[in-house]
């Protein structure tokens, strides 16, 4: 896998990890958020509904955070951005330790998305533009990456630091990449790219918007926003009812940490050769390939009844589902040029986020109304496959294409 000349680089090598790490942080909270549910539901006697809404408000928070952040990233800079994304939501999840109530802990919940949708895209088109075009689309799936590491990271503390020590103390650690915050001040630069369009006039945000949206690019925006809303929806529907949808299907709270955490583990190998066959086959090979695999393996895992064909389905699940977002990543800045590319992002990504809030809820209230976890992974199936037709059939491949 030839990520050594990307490696070997030390100012490239620097801000992919620098970036990478933030992004750690991110999904250390967004996973730790699937883990406390499960553990709330016992303390405060919450019901799928209720367990539904607090993981939808977190969505509402990342959909605002990602429109918003976009576009003053276009204006400001990414690096700027970036860093206040990154501590609005360590702060939030920090101050959510000390939640007394469900409605308070929803509001932090609100403002901690706000900060991690924010930082996500943000940070994307960073290391995108940063990168020549032969390892740009590396970069970017290698960046997320340290997604699958943060989510090990969180189910490590659910594992370890919550049957123990309670949720508080969870989230109590989700307030260190504040700190990380400071260090990265220093540590990273603007992306070149937007230091050249920072010597021109802005471009004003009604202008921004108005070309993602004219005849140059409108194929592409519906194709991205088709494709972030079902993989968003598929993702945070699936993924943050894994604890819980094991201790449905009979496991113990604990047994639902260690096997979700076995699952976890199969993200890496799912980003690394995504990483591989982004340079070598293209974006829309991957996305597609990818996405399809996705669906076949909800569909195995909603059908499985036995505790080995649960894990192996599991194991399938996160491997193609995250090496499909790493494609989606390092695709969605390349479909637009440098003065648009962040608000062009920032939007595909925030309207992608109301999957996130639909989808959360809309199991919570399935699962109250009983239905069958079989008929709630095919409605995954299908939303995925839609994404998957979207990509093949209105997607243009940017593999080695100069970002303009």
């Amino acid at each position: 896998m030839n990520n050594m000349s990307l490696l070997h680089n030390p100012k490239r090598r620097k801000l992919l990890f620098s970036a990478g790490l933030s992004w750690m942080f991110d999904a250390m909270d967004v996973g730790m958020i699937s883990f406390v549910v499960a553990a709330l539901a016992k303390e405060w006697g919450l019901g799928p509904e209720r367990i539904g809404y607090l993981t939808s408000i977190n969505s509402i928070g990342m959909a605002v955070g990602a429109a918003a952040a976009g576009i003053l990233a276009d204006r400001f800079g990414r690096k700027s951005v970036l860093l206040w994304t990154l501590l609005i939501f360590s702060l939030a999840s920090g101050l959510s330790a000390f939640a007394a109530g469900y409605a308070m802990l929803c509001v932090l919940r609100f403002i901690a998305g706000f900060g991690l949708g924010g930082e996500l895209p943000v940070a994307s088109t960073l290391v995108s533009e940063s990168m020549p075009a032969k390892e740009r689309g590396r970069a970017v799936v290698l960046l997320e990456s340290f997604w699958a590491v943060g989510w090990i990271l969180s189910a490590l503390i659910a594992y370890f630091v919550i049957p123990d020590y309670g949720w508080r103390v969870a989230f109590a650690i989700g307030a260190v990449p504040a700190l990380y915050a400071l260090y990265l001040r220093r540590a990273i630069d603007d992306s070149p790219r937007f230091a050249e369009i920072q010597k021109k006039a802005p471009v004003p945000l009604r202008s921004r918007i108005a070309t993602v949206w004219s005849g140059e690019y409108r194929r592409s925006t519906i194709m991205l926003w088709i494709l972030w809303f079902t993989v968003v929806f598929s993702y945070y529907g699936m993924f943050l009812w894994l604890p819980t949808v094991m201790v449905i299907k009979g496991f113990s709270l604990v047994k639902s940490f260690e096997y979700v955490l076995i699952m976890t583990l199969a993200q890496l190998p799912g980003y690394f050769t995504a990483a591989y066959f982004i340079e070598k086959f293209g974006r829309k090979f991957v996305l597609v390939i990818y996405l399809l695999l996705t669906a076949a393996s909800a569909a195995w895992f909603g059908n499985s009844n036995t505790e080995g064909m649960l894990m192996a389905a599991g194991i399938c699940l996160s491997f193609f589902n995250l090496g499909a977002w790493g494609g989606m990543y390092a695709y969605t800045p390349e479909l637009y040029p440098t003065a648009i590319r962040s608000t062009g992002a920032g939007l595909a990504t925030s309207f992608g986020r109301i999957g996130g809030i639909i989808a959360p809820t809309l199991v919570g209230v399935m699962v109250g109304n009983a239905v069958g976890i079989g008929t709630i992974f095919m409605l995954f199936f299908v939303t995925i496959i839609i994404g998957a037709l979207a990509v093949l059939f209105l997607g243009k491949e940017t593999k080695g294409l100069e970002l303009s």
